[in-house]
């Protein structure tokens, strides 16, 4: 098995609310639902929905995260088999708002737009963690347009196969912020005090940092200042700062997916491993 048969199989174990959808028995629309055009999206994850759709998982740039049912999907004719796939630039159409009973809507029009490379080896792995992130970590029908913004970026750099882990980095600051946890990376917690390049510091998730002055546990994670003022201004230049926001991402990742394992960063472990 392929490396990326190993993410797509991974992927498809992640956890999706199937709900079913009742065919409308008038004619004429329910006053509720609306009708969306032409939206810019981009596939998250599909799996199978009776015999010949799909459920789609998508992020869309004005409507947030959405469910989609794209009926007939599965059928050798249909025209949607080679549109939604992952990491290809879409804009789409679908009919229906979310409701008491279903967040799903139904599909009516997806377009190729282009404008990204494929990804590719490392790329695409790394693409997929992005996917997953945004599964578990972002609110259906919570519109982020930075967010979505900065997905594309990343897809981009990824795209071209360098500087992996600034792409990564930056996305998983930009997911954090606009899922509500912002990181504080320019004063302490406890005395307000702007953050030294030169002092050392331990960040405590969904409250901000500490300097230290004394000993501290070997165990705990210790970031320079200088490592948060350039994760605040968005440089990944120097190395320490690289290495130190990978661990504190990392600890952070953790803590608010809440148990939540994150199956691609497995894979891509298990991987180098090999």
């Amino acid at each position: 098995m392929s490396a990326v048969e190993m993410i797509e199989e991974t992927m498809d174990q992640v956890d999706a609310v199937a709900v079913s959808v009742s065919p409308p028995q008038k004619k004429r629309l329910p006053r509720t639902e609306t009708r969306v055009h032409d939206e810019p999206a981009f596939v998250l994850h599909s799996y199978p929905y009776k015999e010949t759709s799909l459920i789609i998982e998508a992020v869309t740039r004005h409507h947030g995260r959405i469910a989609l049912v794209a009926r007939g999907a599965k059928r050798p004719r249909s025209a949607l088999r080679g549109l939604l796939q992952s990491f290809q630039p879409l804009t789409l159409g679908w009919l229906g708002g979310r409701s008491k009973t279903t967040e799903l809507r139904t599909l009516t029009k997806a377009e190729w737009v282009g404008g990204l490379l494929p990804l590719r080896g490392d790329g695409l792995l790394c693409g997929f963690y992005l996917n997953e992130l945004l599964l578990k970590l972002l609110a259906r029908d919570d519109a982020h347009e930075i967010l979505f913004d900065a997905y594309v970026h990343a897809l981009a750099a990824l795209s071209h196969g360098e500087h992996l882990a600034t792409a990564l980095r930056s996305f998983e600051y930009a997911l954090l912020r606009e899922a509500g946890y912002a990181l504080r990376l320019t004063h302490c917690i406890d005395s307000d005090e702007p953050i030294i390049a030169d002092a050392w510091y331990r960040y405590q998730a969904g409250h901000g940092a500490v300097r230290i002055t004394g000993k501290h546990r070997t165990d705990e994670l210790v970031l320079a200042g200088k490592t948060l003022l350039d994760i605040e201004a968005g440089d990944y230049s120097d190395a320490t700062t690289l290495t130190q926001s990978k661990l504190l991402m990392r600890q952070l990742l953790n803590v608010h997916l809440a148990g939540q394992n994150l199956n691609t960063r497995q894979m891509m472990m298990d991987l180098q491993n090999l």
